[in-house]
């Protein structure tokens, strides 16, 4: 009576396994094309605090970092061609202090603004978060806003 036990749980486990490859996409890392690598970490590490973790390639192109939620950071530098960025066109970190997280900025002397573009202000959007915009040394905008 036994037998009959195995092939169910064996297409029990195949019909798991296929809902497992049908799973939702998700994001896993991002990546920075910059200019100069060490400028691009600096900013990255002090601006943001993120960790740095060991990167496989070791070949002094590449700097990977510790954003949260088990996503990484890759900055790879490169043979630098100008892009055209657009401030539509950011990544977003939410923070836990946007107050502490301005003053940081302010020590390290990053320039912040709100979306229209007024320096040293703080956007709040219509739900009540606060946002500001800033640009890393190879002008990418990336959102700051405190729906931590």
């Amino acid at each position: 009576m036994k037998k009959p036990l195995i092939p169910i749980l064996i297409t029990l486990s195949l019909l798991m396994m296929n809902d497992n490859v049908m799973a939702q996409a998700k994001i896993t890392h991002i990546a920075v094309y910059v200019e100069d690598l060490k400028r691009s970490s600096d900013f990255y590490s002090k601006v943001f605090q993120f960790t740095e973790l060991d990167e496989p390639f070791k070949d002094g192109l590449h700097v990977w970092f510790d954003i949260g939620n088990n996503i990484s950071m890759h900055i790879i530098q490169a043979p630098w061609e100008p892009v055209t960025i657009n401030k539509n066109n950011h990544i977003c970190f939410s923070v836990p202090n946007m107050d502490q997280f301005i003053a940081n900025l302010e020590k390290l002397g990053v320039a912040y603004e709100d979306w229209p573009g007024n320096e040293s202000t703080i956007n709040i959007r219509p739900d009540g978060i606060k946002q500001i915009y800033v640009k890393d040394p190879d002008g990418y905008w990336i959102e700051i806003n405190d729906e931590y």
